[in-house]
């Protein structure tokens, strides 16, 4: 996604890298089905804090962590760095609820998906 109109990529797509971010972290591990899962995550919260901005054609560097693990939802945070630059030119979370695919109700992390993001929780609370 090339540069807008004002020199540099338009804040909505951040987003779009957010959930790169996390989707190729996702199947890469190979917890990840995203045409026959049983379970599926769906955003219910987004947000991103802008420092700097990227511009075409920038390299685009992403460091994600899991904040939060619970039973059937995940708090990813995931900082967005430009070039070799150790700081942020953005950074946000947001939040999956995994459901069943078919009935759209909470369902529980399967294991293989827990252990995956077991590896990257960085400060866990309870809150």
């Amino acid at each position: 996604m090339d540069n807008d109109v004002y020199g540099h990529v338009n804040n909505v797509v951040y987003y779009s890298y957010f959930d790169t971010v996390v989707n190729t972290y996702l199947i890469r591990a190979g917890v990840l089905d995203i045409e026959a899962g049983a379970t599926i995550g769906l955003v219910i919260e987004t947000q991103c804090n802008y420092f700097s901005s990227l511009s075409f054609p920038d390299t685009v560097v992403a460091g994600l962590r899991v904040a939060r693990l619970g039973n059937s939802s995940v708090r990813y945070e995931v900082g967005l760095f430009r070039n070799d630059e150790d700081v942020a030119a953005a950074q946000g979370h947001f939040v999956h609820v995994y459901v069943d695919r078919e009935t759209r109700r909470p369902a529980p992390l399967p294991q293989p998906l827990r252990d995956a993001l077991e590896a990257l929780v960085v400060g866990q609370s309870d809150k």
